[in-house]
């Protein structure tokens, strides 16, 4: 040992490396967690020139477990209760948080010091105190601290000397701790090693439940053993198992939790033996009266699992007509090992069920899935991946996914690093199948762990239908255009015609009817236009014909192309005009029939009699438009959806479309740079906002201004 002694200067380095050498000599040496504890706490004392100190030892979850204390030469064994205070909220509670040394010259100035009675100035007063974790790689194991009388007495040379200690002592306390820890487990285990060998053979519940109940036979030698398990959903006992031929119509039979010695025993949670039923009140003997079967004798012990009772073992009738004197503690002990046992195969039980639903599932889904390891090799596969690739299933295993369809690496990220997180990331690809077909699908990937190793699942969602649906609709809509075009160009010009050759005088009764023709025919030219405009800004088509035009006249003409509409409901539209509005650039015939649209929504949905508003302002270099009903208004989660193609918000009888109209707003908005949106809450009406931009040549002349 080297000698006691204040350090009055620095250890040299020569000096530090000997006492580490010397400390690692002592430690290695025992393996007993006090002797280890011991030897540590006198060397950190004798080397610093402390008199008192105590060492705290960690579980793995930062709970004190182990301790002892050292005053002058007097050892204090335990003394984890007495310690416990100290740790929580003490300095060693703080060391350990923290995971950092502390030099404390005077512990009556420290808030960390838990100053305590025998702290007060008549008694042992203000100390001098340092105190270290104890590590093994940045995991705290425990702590160390040493106290001396005088203030002031540790300097920072003492603090480093006990951390280098304390260092060199980690691996020594955590391996003294660990065989403690594997002594203790070592006498229990011994004690039902026989057991626990046969039990935990096997992980189905109806086999784990008849070894037990054999050992049981075996190790008290009688006539009946039986067990019964709490029903987790309707409660009670129902009993599970039995052995010997008189009892086997028992299983099945119900009973209460505190009826008879099984219930009263799930109910207490304690055993008991019984050496005549005659005398005891708990017994009940209708189970005996439905069997045939007379029980002399019984021994009860509970199953517990996770310190809950989940059931009973119950032993009847020994052989030598009593109970050996051992016989509840043997029960007590199989049916803690029971309950383990019996927890283990159900919860295996479970996980059997869940992994077949999970493939039967994973087999029968109707989207193919592929499951690839983190470099995309493919490692299962489902028969709808099978069926879609044209690849069996061996030969699809270890088969790169790029190799199956192109990988957006836009979306992935290099290396899947976009899929870390864990979120699902979509986009479109070609799957290319063993025919040479190409396949268009929707790919869903995202990552998911098996048997905790991050794989990644590949969903992959067959679009050919939706893609000849698209084309099929595509077609259809060049057709209603092209073929509509010409004969509703005829129509018009035929009506104008017609009005102009019937007499005013004689014909007035004709002009109604000619002017509801000739709004029914302009409202067909402006949807097939529509129809038109969306494929094309669909296809990234810009607008090109775009020309300076007043806002307050793209809305008068908007609003004359609805009245009629407006005027059948008893409706009014107001068009809230604001003076020096600047020219917007624009596609007028396209912004004209976004005004119509959204008028011809709020006249729906509007009551009747009420006011529809449409205004217009600038705002920097944009002018917003907006158009304002009192309809009943749209739920916040709905306000972005409303603007995607076929979407439809209406009640049972409600008004009814094809959901068009604000998807075309939104893409012909969108199409001049600008954007649209709706502020609305339910019951208070909706405001459909878009911007529009200024027209260059009225910003030149703002500017000039």
């Amino acid at each position: 040992m080297l000698m006691d002694m204040q350090l009055a200067e620095p250890f040299s380095t020569r000096t530090s490396l000997e006492l580490m050498y010397h400390v690692s000599r002592e430690l290695a040496s025992a393996l007993d967690l006090r002797t280890v504890l011991e030897r540590v706490l006198f060397l950190s004392m004798s080397n610093v020139g402390a008199i008192n100190g105590s060492i705290i030892v960690l579980d793995d979850g930062g709970q004190p477990i182990e301790s002892i204390i050292i005053t002058g030469s007097n050892v204090h064994t335990h003394t984890t209760r007495q310690l416990r205070a100290v740790y929580e909220r003490g300095l060693a509670g703080w060391v350990t948080s923290h995971n950092q040394a502390v030099l404390i010259p005077n512990t009556s100035q420290d808030e960390r010091w838990l100053r305590r009675p025998d702290d007060a100035e008549g008694r042992t007063g203000p100390k001098s105190a340092v105190s270290a974790p104890i590590t093994v790689r940045d995991r705290v194991v425990g702590v160390m601290t040493l106290v001396h009388p005088s203030p002031g007495f540790f300097n920072q040379d003492h603090l480093e000397l006990v951390q280098a200690i304390a260092d060199q002592a980690g691996i020594a306390v955590l391996n003294a701790r660990l065989y403690a820890d594997s002594q203790r487990q070592a006498r229990v285990m011994t004690a039902l090693a026989e057991s626990a060998a046969v039990i935990t053979a096997s992980l189905k519940l109806e086999d784990v439940l008849q070894r037990i109940l054999e050992q049981i036979s075996q190790a008290l030698r009688v006539e009946v053993v039986s067990s019964a398990l709490i029903d987790p959903e309707q409660g009670g006992l129902v009993f599970m198992a039995t052995t010997g031929r008189k009892s086997q119509n028992v299983v099945g039979i119900r009973l209460e939790v505190g009826q008879g010695v099984a219930g009263w025993v799930a109910k207490e949670g304690r055993g008991v033996v019984i050496p005549d039923t005659r005398k005891d009140p708990r017994f009940y003997p209708e189970v005996d009266k439905l069997l045939g079967f007379q029980t002399r004798a019984i021994a009860c012990a509970p199953i517990r699992s996770e310190g809950k009772v989940i059931g009973i073992l119950e032993a009847l009738n020994p052989i030598n007509g009593v109970f050996d004197p051992d016989a509840l503690l043997v029960l007590s002990g199989i049916g803690s090992l029971a309950g383990t046992a019996i927890r283990h195969a159900q919860l295996f039980e479970r996980l059997v069920a869940t992994q077949q639903r999970y493939q039967e599932l994973f087999e029968d889904s109707i989207d193919p899935i592929l499951v690839t390891d983190w470099n995309g090799y493919v490692m299962e596969a489902n028969r709808q991946a099978e069926i879609i690739t044209g690849v069996p299933k061996e030969a699809l295993a270890q088969m790169s996914i790029d190799r199956l369809q192109v990988v957006n690496p836009e979306v992935v990220g290099e290396r899947y690093a976009n899929l870390a997180n864990g979120e699902i990331v979509s986009y479109e690809a070609i799957l290319h199948n063993q025919a040479g077909r190409e396949v268009p699908v929707q790919v869903y990937t995202r990552r998911v762990h098996i048997e905790s190793v991050p794989h990644l699942q590949w969903i992959l969602h067959d679009l050919t239908e939706r893609k000849d649906l698209d084309n099929l609709r595509n077609d259809l809509i060049s057709m209603i255009y092209h073929d509509l075009r010409s004969p509703l160009t005829n129509v018009v010009s035929s009506l104008d015609i017609l009005g102009t050759m019937l007499p005013q005088a004689e014909f007035s009764n004709l002009t109604p009817l000619l002017e509801i023709a000739t709004h029914s025919v302009e409202r067909i030219q402006r949807l097939t236009n529509s129809l038109l405009d969306m494929r094309q800004l669909e296809a990234g088509t810009a607008v090109v014909n775009r020309l300076p035009a007043s806002p307050l006249v793209l809305a008068r003409e908007a609003t004359e192309a609805v009245y009629p509409l407006a005027a059948n409901k008893g409706q009014e539209i107001k068009i809230l005009d604001q003076s020096d509005l600047p020219m917007v650039a624009v596609d007028a015939d396209m912004v004209r029939r976004v005004l119509i649209n959204l008028l011809e929504n709020a006249v729906k949905y509007t009551p009747s009699g009420s006011k529809i508003y449409v205004s217009a302002s600038r705002k920097a270099d944009w002018v917003l438009m907006s158009v304002q009903d009192s309809g009943p208004g749209i739920p916040d989660s709905e306000h972005e959806r409303i603007f995607d193609k076929f979407t439809r918000l209406h009640g049972k009888d409600g008004p009814r479309g094809f959901g068009l109209g604000l998807a075309y707003c939104r893409l012909a908005v969108e199409g001049h740079g600008g954007r649209i949106w709706v502020e609305s809450q339910p019951g208070c009406g909706a405001s459909f906002i878009f911007t529009l931009p200024i027209a260059r040549e009225a910003l030149e002349s703002t500017e000039r201004l």
